[in-house]
C-alpha cells in the first residue's frame, strides 16, 4: 500500500541519476512519481499526499510540487477531485508502458496515391513532439494488418494512425486489441465498425458527387467509371456519382463500369486488365465520353493508356480522378482529380494522437472530422466531342 512514509524513504535513499542532475525540481518530483506508478508501487486509484505533506517530503516549495503534479495531470497520469485530492489514473501504468516516443503510421501504400504527403505531415508532427514514426504498410491486406498490429503491440508505441484495410473491411476487434493495450488509436479516412476512435474521414459520396458534376459541367452524359476493387468506400463513391448523372437525366451504364481484383492495391497487377476494358469500352458505339476513377494511381495508368491509343485528354476525352492535393508528379499535374488536403490529416492525426496519450482526450471518443475536398481541373477535363 501507497503511503507518504514511502515517498519520503525512497526519496531519501534513491540518489540523482545522470539524467535527473539536468532536469528541474519539479521535473524530479514527477519522474520519481512517474516511476512508483510504473513499477506498482502506486496503484491506480490511489490518492497521492496532499501538496502541502509532498512539499515538506521532498524537501520542496508547494509551487513547485503543484508544478509537478500540472504536469502528471497534462501527461494524464493522475486527476483533481475538487475537495477530494488528487488521484492516480486508472490507465496511469498502461501509459507509463507504452513506448510514447514512437507513433505509429498503418497505411495500405507507401509510394502512391494520398499517401506520401500523408506519411510526409504525420512524421513532422510526430517530431515536434519529440516522437520517432514508424510506418507500416498493410498492402490492404486484413491478415497482414492483423499481423502489423501485434507487433505494434509488443513493441508498445505510444499511438497508431491508420488507414483501415477495405477488402475485405477491417475487423473492429483488430482496433480494440490497441485500445485494451492503452494504445490511442486515430482512424484515416474511413470508419471501422463497432470502433469508437478518433475518425479523420473522407466524405467519398460528395468526392463521387464532385466528379460527375465537374464532368456533367462539361456536358458530359456518357461517362465510365474505374475502381481498383469494389468496397464499401467505391459505392459510396458511385451513390454521389450516380447522383450527379441523375440530376441531368443520365445512368451510368453498367459495361461503362470496371472494378479490379479484391485487395489489388498495386496497379501494376491491373495494368493489362485496365488496357484490356479500356479498348472494349471505347469500341463500342456508346463509347463514354468521360472518365472518372476513384483513384489517382489508376487514373495514372487509364491516362498513358489512352494516350498509347492515340486518344487526346480533354479533345478526345476526358479523365478525373481521386487523389491528394500536392500534385507529387508531373503526370498527376495534368490529371483532373478531387483532391484531399492529406497533409492536414497527416498533422491532425498526430495531434489527436498527442492530446489522447497525454490525457487532453479519451482514448474511446466520438470525434469525427470530415476533410475538406475539391476539384483540381489539371489539363484533362474538358468539353466533350459532340462528334464521339
Amino acid at each position: 500500500m501507497f503511503s507518504a512514509h514511502d515517498v519520503l524513504e525512497t526519496t531519501n535513499t534513491t540518489g540523482l541519476s545522470e539524467a535527473d542532475a539536468t532536469r528541474t525540481k519539479y521535473e524530479r518530483i514527477g519522474e520519481h512519481l512517474k516511476r512508483q506508478i510504473r513499477e506498482g508501487q502506486i496503484l491506480p486509484g490511489t490518492a497521492l499526499p496532499s501538496e502541502q505533506q509532498l512539499a515538506s517530503l521532498f524537501d520542496s516549495a508547494r509551487s513547485t510540487v503543484r508544478q509537478a503534479m500540472g504536469l502528471l495531470e497534462r501527461e494524464g497520469l493522475v486527476s483533481r477531485v475538487q475537495g477530494k485530492g488528487t488521484f492516480v489514473s486508472d490507465q496511469a501504468r498502461q501509459r507509463l508502458s507504452c513506448g510514447l516516443d514512437i507513433l505509429a503510421l498503418v497505411i495500405p501504400e507507401v509510394l502512391s496515391g494520398f499517401y506520401p504527403s500523408l506519411q510526409h505531415s504525420f512524421e513532422e508532427s510526430a517530431s515536434q513532439t519529440q516522437n520517432q514514426m514508424l510506418v507500416c504498410c498493410t498492402r490492404n491486406n486484413i491478415d497482414k494488418q492483423g499481423n502489423v498490429i501485434l507487433q505494434l503491440i509488443d513493441n508498445q508505441v505510444g499511438g497508431v494512425a491508420i488507414v483501415p484495410a477495405s477488402t475485405p473491411p477491417t475487423p473492429g476487434y483488430q482496433i480494440r486489441q490497441l485500445q485494451k493495450a492503452g494504445i490511442p488509436v486515430v482512424l484515416c479516412h474511413r470508419p471501422v465498425e463497432g470502433i469508437t476512435a478518433p475518425l479523420l474521414g473522407l466524405p467519398f459520396r460528395e468526392i463521387g458527387r464532385l466528379a460527375g458534376e465537374a464532368l456533367v459541367a462539361q456536358e458530359h452524359r456518357r461517362c465510365g467509371f474505374f475502381a481498383p476493387h469494389r468496397t464499401r468506400t467505391t459505392d459510396l463513391y458511385l451513390e454521389g456519382f450516380q447522383q450527379a448523372l441523375a440530376d441531368v437525366g443520365c445512368t451510368l451504364a453498367e459495361e461503362h463500369s470496371y472494378f479490379g481484383a479484391p485487395g489489388v492495391i498495386d496497379m501494376q497487377e491491373l495494368d493489362a486488365e485496365i488496357a484490356s476494358t479500356l479498348q472494349q469500352m471505347l469500341e463500342r458505339p456508346d463509347r463514354p465520353t468521360a472518365i472518372f476513377t476513384s483513384f489517382d494511381s489508376m487514373a495514372e495508368r487509364i491516362y498513358l493508356h489512352l494516350t498509347k491509343m492515340g486518344l487526346r485528354m480533354p479533345e478526345d476525352i476526358s479523365l478525373i480522378g481521386v487523389g491528394d492535393q500536392v500534385r507529387h508528379s508531373v503526370l498527376q499535374q495534368q490529371i483532373a482529380s478531387v483532391t484531399v488536403d492529406e497533409t492536414r490529416l497527416g498533422h491532425r492525426a498526430a495531434e489527436l494522437l498527442d492530446q489522447m496519450r497525454t490525457g487532453g482526450m479519451a482514448i474511446e471518443t466520438t470525434l469525427t472530422e470530415v476533410m475538406p475536398v475539391e476539384v483540381y481541373q489539371g489539363t484533362t477535363l474538358g468539353p466533350v466531342n459532340t462528334n464521339v
